[in-house]
Parts: structure tokens; C-alpha cells; sequence
């Protein structure tokens, strides 16, 4: 067995003496983990650091054997990243929410946002609001995606401004200002495409995460009797000053 691909280095661990198990999240095959030899030698080391982008070739007799994995940088982010708290945490908050995945299950999109964020990971001014979008994807992924297309109360594609706890749908400001203390606020820019970059509001970030937070807390890591990530609340105190 044998393909080609690229992934984002999500984690790591020594194995045996000299080699490494490098954990990826890759385009086309999803999380992958793999052996490389060799992989704590001093030509090595600095590529293989969490956050650092490779191609790789990977090779097994089975498709079910952990397998090798040959490796050639093809972005590293590794060294300015460590200069970072909230980049560090947040490195370690997205292997958190990408384990949640089956191993070996392809998510391109969340491969494609999982590069994008580890780019800007040092930005205060776009690495929160990349991450709250990789939360709600997350959440699409497993099951769990929110309805924000229209209103669930008249069907509105208009004036978008709560989502309801019980249903996931968006509430339209009207349909939902007699319930507005039992609503979640749904911040305008979570409503634009991904690679919308723009300057955002702080309390719309937050607001963003409560949202994300809520439905995370309630159908992923509830029913797994787990908290959310200390990751997360690490990356938000970095980000913020404070958790949500």
C-alpha cells in the first residue's frame, strides 16, 4: 500500500529509540498516524514540530498497519508559533477537536481551515475568529451543524440574529425578541464565508464562542462525560484575557 498527500502535523511521540509517531491531519485521507525513522535526528527534528505543514509519502503492507511515513517540509510555522501563547494553545485545541473525527476519515474542508488557521495562529486579530468558524465546522462535520440559512420561526433569510438552544436553527430578530434572554446571540460574521478576513468586534468573537461553545459542551463532549478542551479555555484566556 502506498499514496501521496500533504497534512498538518497535529501531533507527536517518541517511538522507540530514534524513530517518531507523527500524527496528520491530510488532505485526502483524513487523520492519518505514521512512523518515521530517524525521526528525532537533528536533520529531522525541526521539521517534525507540531504545526509545521509536509508532504509525505506513506507505505504499509496492509492498509490497517500504522505504516511509514517519508516526509519533506512544506511549510514550517513551528518557530514563530512557539513565540506564542495563545498559538501554542491554539495548535493544541485544534488536535484536540480533530480527534473527535474517525482516524482515516477524509475532511478536505477541515484540512483546508486547519491550514488556514495555523497560518494566522499568532494573529489576535484573526485567530480567534478563524477558530470559532473551525468550531462550526467541527460541529458540521460530526452531525451537529447549525441551521443558519433562514429563520425557524417565519423563514426569513433577513435580519439573522439568534439561534435557538433547542434546535440549532437561527431566529430572526423580530421572531425571536419576545425570547431574546433564552436565545443565543448569532454574530453577523458567522454568516460570510470563511476567507472573509475582516477587523471583528470582540464581543461578537465572544458572543461567537458562547454560540459554538454551547452546542460543543451540549452534543459533542457532554455524552462523552468530558469537559471542553482545557485547550480551549487556554486559547480563549490567551485571546481575551479570560474565558467566555
Amino acid at each position: 500500500m502506498e499514496w501521496r498527500d500533504e497534512g498538518l502535523i497535529i501531533g507527536l511521540r517518541k517511538h522507540g529509540e530514534t524513530s517518531v509517531i507523527v500524527e496528520l491531519m491530510t488532505r485526502a485521507h483524513g487523520r492519518h498516524l505514521g512512523i518515521v525513522k530517524g525521526g528525532r535526528s537533528k536533520r529531522l527534528q525541526p521539521v517534525l514540530q507540531q504545526g509545521n505543514s509536509l508532504d509525505v509519502v506513506w507505505r504499509a503492507r496492509l492498509e490497517e498497519h500504522l505504516g511509514l511515513y517519508q516526509v519533506e517540509e512544506s511549510r514550517t510555522r513551528a518557530a514563530r508559533l512557539m513565540e506564542s501563547g495563545m498559538a501554542l494553545s491554539g495548535l493544541g485545541h485544534i488536535g484536540d477537536l480533530l480527534r473527535l473525527l474517525p482516524e482515516r476519515d477524509p475532511h478536505e474542508n477541515l484540512f483546508a481551515m486547519a491550514e488556514a488557521l495555523a497560518d494566522h495562529l499568532d494573529r489576535i486579530d484573526l485567530a480567534p475568529q478563524l477558530m470559532v468558524r473551525f468550531e462550526l465546522e467541527i460541529l458540521r462535520d460530526l452531525g451537529f451543524g447549525l441551521d443558519m440559512s433562514e429563520c425557524a420561526a417565519t423563514g426569513t433569510r433577513e435580519d439573522l440574529v439568534y439561534v435557538s438552544p433547542k434546535s440549532g436553527r437561527a431566529v430572526s430578530r423580530g421572531a425571536g425578541e419576545p425570547w431574546k434572554d433564552r436565545l443565543l446571540a448569532l454574530p453577523d460574521f458567522l454568516l460570510k464565508d470563511f476567507g472573509a478576513l475582516e477587523s471583528i468586534d470582540e464581543g461578537d468573537v465572544r458572543n461567537a464562542f458562547r454560540l459554538t461553545g454551547y452546542f460543543l459542551e451540549r452534543n459533542v463532549f457532554g455524552p462523552r462525560q468530558i469537559g471542553l478542551p482545557d485547550g480551549r479555555a487556554r486559547f480563549l484566556a490567551s485571546a481575551f484575557g479570560s474565558d467566555v
